[in-house]
């Protein structure tokens, strides 16, 4: 657990997700992701693979906590590749508009850099403000990206 004035950050994994509230996590991404956010129970099945002991998942939650108060969540998944694929891919990543500036979500970004090995990928919407962050901190855009929605 990391510890910076009154702000506690804790990661948990597969193997150390002891006095993890779930549900809180889950409840804070869904409120604070605010229009790039997905459905709780998308947000649910993302965790559960990030804290999945199985062969091919795994990754890490990581918790940003102010006075005992939830202000910042992530979650990284491991695809289970490497090379054409990179090793982990952010998934979500909230602050708590109060916190938003106070480099809660910078520090949030970096411990996940410092949890894995290997590539990290994510995916931004060009007007989402959290771009420019990712471009500081080294993140580079080599594509882009369409899907076929089923």
């Amino acid at each position: 657990m990391a510890e910076e004035n009154s702000l506690h950050y804790t990661s948990y994994t597969p193997q150390e997700q002891h006095n993890m509230n779930r549900d809180e996590v889950i409840d804070f991404l869904f409120q604070h992701l605010d229009e790039y956010g997905d459905a709780r129970a998308d947000i649910s099945k993302c965790m559960d693979y990030a804290l999945s002991e199985a062969e091919g998942k795994g990754g890490a939650v990581l918790v940003a906590r102010e006075n005992d108060r939830v202000v910042g969540a992530l979650i990284l998944n491991n695809t289970g590749m490497s090379g054409y694929i990179p090793e982990n891919i952010l998934v979500y990543v909230a602050v708590d508009s109060s916190q938003r500036g106070k480099g809660v979500g910078k520090r949030l970004v970096e411990l996940a850099t410092e949890t894995v090995s290997g590539s990290i990928a994510l995916h931004v919407e060009p007007q989402n403000p959290a771009r420019h962050l990712y471009e500081k901190m080294g993140f580079t855009n080599k594509y882009l990206e369409y899907r076929l929605q089923r």
